[in-house]
């Protein structure tokens, strides 16, 4: 009877009437203990309903509807098609979608519904998917910062790939704990080359100085990202750089030369195709047999055994950092013995002398920055006891 009523005086009450009667019927097929007929034909009135010519009708099923498991389904999928302000309480919220209509949302809404899509609490892995390669950079953002997100290795690479280029993104993935280690310096990447292309278009830099400070960055920033990997992400990490042509002689030289052995053995071990236990065994050859064929098998060019073999000799007398901080920076006595050594070397190309001499600058200078780090921290306590 009550539902017979509100479809009689429904027809001519204002639209705001209309809007708060829509909303009260809705709650009461919720809420109310109606019979089996009175339910049917609440639905039935609140289906007719999406007809109404005034949002606000829809706008008041939307709040209602929006968070509830017990809401009828084909209401919640017409209100999910409406015009965003009507939709986005039902695409972040209502547990009735099904992942494939989120997606096919996705690709076809704008990006204030997408974003609607991104903030939903336990949003799975294909959702994720479909934000990563069609999301606005809006969308990419705020899947980034919702941590009930499930998003999957290529998912990240995506939005690296399509938005990496846009501050407000890498910052909000640099500060994630879990961010696979190639994904970070794939961030890393796209930086350098923003920055490059920022410092040429302003005639800063030439392209080639530019080219090769942005290629120097990135080689600091690898060993850097690779100080902090352990086990399969080191494995995937090394896996990019083969990929992406950046697993080269110098970054492995460069890596050895702060210390890394465990980027260094996991390269080697990419590259030659050896288990890693092998070739952590050969390169424990003191009669450096073992260490040159292992080298030749990885592909390393020639003139750099000696660089190699050096610096191992090195690492064996002095040993090696397994802290992140200590194997991010390249180590300057070791850097000095090898450029010493391939000075006099016959074999020694000039392009690794140039590389060593860079070593060796880049070196003596962190050195020294630490050096005065180290002193004002003295003098600040100094300052402090005196004060006290």
């Amino acid at each position: 009877m009550i539902v017979r009523q509100f479809i009689s005086w429904i027809r001519t009450a204002p639209a705001g009437e209309r809007a708060e009667a829509t909303r009260a019927l809705a709650r009461a097929w919720l809420i109310s203990d109606l019979s089996a007929d009175d339910r049917i034909a609440a639905e039935g009135a609140l289906l007719m309903q999406l007809d109404d010519s005034s949002p606000l009708v829809r706008q008041a099923m939307a709040d209602v509807f929006a968070r509830s498991m017990e809401a009828p389904a084909a209401i919640v999928q017409a209100l999910s098609l409406d015009q965003p302000p009507i939709a986005l309480p039902i695409l972040e919220h209502s547990p009735l979608l099904i992942d494939a209509d989120l997606v096919d949302i996705v690709a076809t809404g704008n990006s204030e519904v997408q974003c609607a899509i991104a903030r939903r609490v336990s949003l799975p892995p294909s959702v994720s998917a479909a934000i990563a390669e069609v999301g606005s950079p809006a969308a990419a953002l705020e899947l980034i910062e919702n941590a009930h997100a499930e998003l999957a290795p290529f998912s990240w690479d995506r939005i690296v790939e399509r938005h990496g280029h846009l501050a407000a993104i890498r910052e909000s993935m640099l500060v994630l704990d879990g961010l696979p280690a190639a994904t970070r310096l794939a961030l890393v990447a796209k930086l350098s080359e923003t920055l490059a292309q920022f410092v040429v278009a302003r005639n800063w830099l030439s392209p080639d100085r530019a080219g090769r400070v942005a290629s120097e960055a990135r080689e600091r920033s690898t060993v850097n990202i690779a100080a902090g990997s352990r086990g399969e992400d080191m494995q995937d990490l090394v896996r990019h750089l083969r990929a992406t042509g950046q697993l080269t002689a110098g970054l492995i030289l460069r890596a050895l030369l702060s210390g890394n052995l465990a980027l260094f053995d996991v390269a080697l071990a990419e590259l030659s195709g050896l288990p890693q236990a092998r070739v952590a065994a050969l390169l424990h050859d003191r009669g450096g047999a073992g260490v040159q064929a292992l080298l030749t098998r990885a592909g390393l060019p020639e003139s750099t055994f000696a660089a190699f073999r050096v610096a191992l000799e090195v690492g064996h007398e002095t040993g090696y950092v397994d802290t992140p901080d200590g194997a991010a920076r390249l180590r300057r006595r070791m850097v000095e013995r090898v450029l010493t050594h391939c000075r006099t070397e016959r074999q020694a190309a000039e392009p690794l002398l140039i590389l060593l001499r860079r070593f060796a600058t880049e070196s003596a200078r962190e050195e020294a920055r630490m050096f005065c780090e180290e002193l004002l921290a003295e003098d600040a306590i100094e300052r402090d006891l005196i004060a006290a």
